[in-house]
């Protein structure tokens, strides 16, 4: 269908199983790691206010369902975000 799957902090909460099992199966040149800062803070954050750099426990997270380091994790979700915005800005 072409659409991108981002994944917040959520990803990383104990009751999360069923978010982590779509982290798995989804297409790796669609998923994404977003923050929904100021809310949803990932472990070891959570009940904090949320920010950006709280991304790299998403990442983490993601990288190991998915089986694959944080570096690779981290290089793959960089080229797919940067994909996602050239579409946008050339459909401007």
């Amino acid at each position: 269908m072409g659409f991108y799957i981002s994944f917040s902090g959520i990803l990383t909460f104990n009751k999360a199983e069923e978010i982590r099992e779509v982290a798995g199966f989804a297409p790796a040149d669609k998923v994404l790691v977003e923050t929904d800062s100021p809310f949803l803070a990932p472990t070891p954050h959570r009940g904090k206010i949320n920010e950006p750099a709280f991304t790299a426990h998403t990442l983490a997270r993601l990288a190991e369902v998915r089986g694959v380091s944080t570096k690779e994790m981290a290089a793959q979700t960089t080229q797919n975000t940067l994909r996602l915005f050239s579409r946008i800005e050339s459909a401007i």
